[in-house]
């Protein structure tokens, strides 16, 4: 991953390969934005007006280059555009710089080492920088010929930007110094998530995901626990066998969990980990089947925030539950009308086998409910329903607390993950009703991604505050790539679950 400095050395004189600056977009055109004032300088106070004649106008996610001024030891300019000038404190947000500096560094690739000149008024822009920088250089070439070769065929023959220089940051601060190796963990953790999700299902099935749990936890100092089909079949854990009977690659249930001595509190993360989804006997139409190697990314989410809150050594307990399985059609697979008795001795009918995901989750909520966490959050690519309301970038949030999904919410909104709150409409609760068991696995098309919420509530423990995070839009990117955002699996939730570990290790999490 591309290598993170500190420097407080004038942009003029540091040996790089690019010079990255901020330009926003003023009243009467591109203003060029803080932290480039010595670049500007070497253009006679006149570099905004450079930029115009090249037809930069400062708006979000443009990018202009040009030549350096003589004099500078780096010989390229990168411009990258902020959107719109701030007219108050802080000059620009997070995800301002975040989106920038992740748009430059993925133009940047094949180069060794760039400064980023971009504004930084104290440690949350030079961990914003940062993140935008690591997450925005990602590159997924394992499958590209042989390891011998992959840095260097990487993103279309050109290697990630391979260091990243943040000037005004001062490498002797303590707080300087934290907020990049926040930015460090967080990005490398929600890399593995993106590798993850981009690993195609002939390699990534439950087993395989299971190890790689495990080796992680061995290297971290996690505990981990995997349930394989003996401890489900023993244990009953209905959803997740029914939903996973179907394939030749086993189920399972894996408990990873960090936990710190000083910890009052206790978060659990829930996450739906089918490997791949057919859709089951309920078969997916053609076009749909592509992508479904994606729909692990809500149990990749979670194993991601396990490893980062304990590499940042969070005061909190925080397990994590991965509801791994593989979703195929064939004679063992699940049936519509086939009843399920679930882990908490409920009974489901199946009516259709393309809900699975609710149904894997709702025997890893209750495992995660026995415990009697604070708080749980559960993390899927559940309904093309939340698509069709939010869209491809947005997450939506339920919860059976107003408070704590408004802290969910806000959490998100904060770290810069699009999200949305959602109602759980009593009315259409009705329509998981059965003839034959205690609720069935859909109902009603109308409100289709509320009504998921509703049938997993059913298998949380009374009293232990939940919430829902539907990621099927913001979860894989089949466009083009865009900010700090590859094409392919996003990492999405992992930064919404880590920053709810932090504030459940403040005490805030409400």
């Amino acid at each position: 991953m591309t290598a993170l400095t500190l420097s407080t050395a004038a942009a003029p004189g540091l040996r790089a390969d690019a010079i990255v600056i901020g330009v926003a977009k003023g009243a009467k055109g591109p203003v060029v934005a803080p932290g480039a004032e010595a670049v500007d300088q070497a253009y006679d106070g006149k570099l905004a007006g450079v930029l115009e004649t090249l037809g930069a106008s400062g708006a979000e996610g443009e990018l202009t280059k040009l030549p350096a001024p003589a004099g500078f030891k780096a010989p390229l300019l990168v411009a990258v555009g902020l959107g719109a000038e701030p007219d108050a404190e802080p000059a620009f947000a997070a995800e301002t710089l975040r989106k920038a500096a992740g748009t430059a560094a993925r133009a940047l690739a094949g180069r060794k080492k760039a400064a980023f000149a971009l504004p930084v008024d104290g440690p949350g822009a030079i961990e914003a920088i940062g993140e935008g920088v690591l997450l925005g250089a990602y590159s997924f070439d394992a499958y590209k010929e042989n390891g011998a070769a992959r840095s260097a065929r990487a993103r279309n023959g050109k290697a990630p930007l391979a260091e990243a220089a943040l000037l005004g940051g001062k490498p002797r601060d303590a707080a300087h110094k934290g907020a990049v190796a926040r930015a460090v963990a967080v990005s490398e953790e929600l890399n593995r998530a993106r590798d993850l999700v981009n690993t195609p299902p002939n390699d990534l099935n439950p087993q395989a995901f299971a190890q790689i749990v495990q080796a992680a936890a061995k290297e971290h100092g996690l505990k981990v626990q995997v349930l394989d089909e003996k401890a489900l079949t023993k244990g009953g854990y209905g959803g997740i066998l029914g939903v996973g009977g179907g394939s030749a690659s086993a189920p399972r249930l894996v408990k990873v969990a960090y936990t710190h001595p000083n910890a009052e509190r206790h978060l659990a993360f829930v996450g739906k980990g089918i490997t791949y989804d057919s859709g089951g006997i309920s078969l997916k139409p053609a076009g749909h089947n592509e992508t479904m190697k994606c729909d692990m990314a809500g149990a990749a989410a979670v194993f991601a925030a396990v490893v980062a809150a304990a590499r940042l050594g969070l005061e909190t307990n925080v397990t994590g539950w991965l509801a791994l399985a593989e979703n195929m059609p064939s004679g063992s697979a699940v049936r519509p009308g086939d009843v399920l008795r679930m882990y908490s001795g409920k009974t489901v009918e199946v009516l259709n086998t393309d809900a699975e995901g609710r149904l894997v989750l709702a025997d890893a909520l209750w495992a995660a409910s026995l415990e009697e966490p604070d708080a749980i959050v559960d993390v899927a690519t559940l309904t093309g329903a939340m698509m069709v309301a939010l869209g491809t970038r947005t997450l939506g949030v339920m919860a059976n607390d107003d408070a704590f999904r408004t802290t969910v919410y806000e959490a998100a909104e904060e770290v810069g993950e699009p999200a949305w709150p959602m109602p759980m409409p009593e009315h259409l609760a009705k329509g998981l009703e059965s003839q034959v068991a205690d609720m069935t696995n859909v109902g009603e098309r109308w409100g289709g991604g509320l009504l998921a919420g509703l049938f997993l509530r059913e298998f949380v423990g009374e009293d232990i505050a939940w919430a829902h995070l539907d990621i099927a839009g913001p979860a894989f990117n089949e466009g083009g790539p865009f900010g700090y955002t590859p094409k392919g699996g996003t990492g999405t939730a992992v930064r919404t679950l880590v920053r709810l570990a932090e504030l459940t290790a403040e005490g805030d999490l409400g």
